[in-house]
């Protein structure tokens, strides 16, 4: 039985790689005022990080499955610890772009191999329970965040933010260091090609091809929604109501994920994943009537030196907690099952591949927003997110039944 110290350290893994990942969001607008970049440089910069992912994911599964976890998290946060270093000496845009890169080959090892490792160390009844935590560790990272980094920055400037990082990286490197073992685990081969043809992997893939268009959409449009003018469509409030709203959503579905992951573990994943991506896929419909519903609660909340939180505001926030709440059903029920099939024989690399069938539809899907929301208005934008989600689960739900069965979905 794993100790309470394994996992905290991959916990705390988890923390530090999103919290670095939120506070360079946060601190972009100041890089950008310091160094003047072109806009081609600002959306390098943004490609930059799924660069780094992407170039490192595919090899740094295989060689997990085949070699040493422990090790290679080690190096992982390492080289995350490289990219603290070279934001603090950033003094060029060609800098920043570097630190971004190095930023994301290290994020691969902090996120997939942790997980990979609370997977195989979790017993098996209680697999989504644990990483139903270890991803609550990460949306906790992106609260405090979302909502500390940019006023500690006003105060310290950029270097005690990422001293702070490297100091939590190391921590966490000693925690793994000193409670977790050398894996002993060898995978022959290339699991990669036994695990794409799994059939199990097959069936969540036709969901989640589907839903990472929605939950890009709906995910990068919401602050839009939420602060752009009236005349342009949005709802014209204030940067703290922004925050606000964002970080509801981190809220409940860092709060519900460990509950709703025991849950799985008793009752099924393919039911939660099914029931989470259905109210994803319906509260995106609704977004859009947020003007409408705000006319039936008139709630209103002034914060000095912010001025009045309207009506709309409230509604907003709840919507998007909703989202949380719903995301929290979907998530460790999914990441559980991935283990569940690469368990093994792969487990790593069974993550490898939940990451590789999300990519596509996270790219393309900004894409698609921006035309439509230029072309036809940015309700548009919420309505082929909430259809993306209700067709995945559809689908899912159709070729669940017609390969494993009517009843799978409550037998998975």
């Amino acid at each position: 039985m794993a100790s309470k110290l394994e996992f905290y350290s991959l916990y705390l893994t988890r923390f530090v790689d999103n919290l670095g990942y939120v506070a360079i969001l946060t601190l972009l607008p100041a890089y950008i005022n310091l160094l003047d970049p072109s806009g081609v440089a600002i959306g390098v910069f943004v490609s930059a990080l799924g660069i780094g992912r992407t170039v490192a994911g595919v090899p740094l599964g295989w060689a997990a499955d085949r070699y040493d976890k422990r090790a290679l998290l080690l190096g992982s946060l390492v080289v995350s610890a490289l990219a603290f270093v070279v934001y603090g000496l950033v003094e060029t845009t060609t800098g920043l772009i570097v630190a971004r890169t190095i930023q994301g080959l290290g994020s691969v090892g902090a996120g997939m191999v942790a997980l990979a490792l609370v997977g195989e160390l979790a017993p098996e009844t209680e697999r989504a329970n644990y990483i139903g935590k270890f991803n609550a560790w990460r949306l906790a990272a992106g609260i405090v965040g979302t909502l500390g980094v940019g006023a500690v920055f006003e105060y310290t400037g950029f270097t005690p933010i990422f001293a702070v990082l490297i100091a939590l990286g190391l921590l966490a490197m000693a925690g793994i260091w000193w409670s977790i073992d050398a894996d002993e685990t060898t995978v022959e081969g290339i699991a990669y090609f036994d695990l794409a043809v799994n059939r199990r992997i097959l069936t969540i893939s036709s969901f989640r091809v589907q839903y990472a268009v929605a939950m890009t959409l709906v995910q990068t449009w919401i602050p839009i929604y939420v602060g752009v003018t009236v005349a342009k469509g949005g709802l014209g409030l204030a940067s703290i109501a922004v925050g606000a709203v964002l970080a509801a959503e981190k809220v409940t579905n860092m709060l519900f994920q460990p509950y709703t992951g025991g849950l799985s573990d008793r009752y099924g994943r393919a039911l939660f994943i099914f029931v989470g991506g259905g109210v994803y896929g319906l509260v995106a419909l609704v977004i859009p009537f947020t003007p409408a519903l705000g006319v039936l609660a008139p709630l209103t909340l002034t914060i000095p030196l912010f001025g009045t939180l309207p009506p709309v505001f409230f509604v907003a926030l709840a919507l998007n907690a909703l989202l949380g709440v719903a995301d929290s059903f979907r998530e460790p029920a999914s990441m559980a099952l991935f283990a569940d099939e690469g368990k093994g024989s792969g487990i790593t690399s069974s993550f490898g591949i939940r990451g590789i069938v999300w990519r596509p539809g996270a790219i393309l899907a900004p894409l698609v927003g921006g035309y439509v929301m230029s072309t036809y208005g940015i309700d548009w934008v919420f309505y082929i997110g909430g259809v993306a989600a209700l067709s995945g689960i559809l689908v899912f739900y159709g070729v669940l039944s017609v390969r494993h069965g009517p009843r799978a979905l409550r037998q998975w």
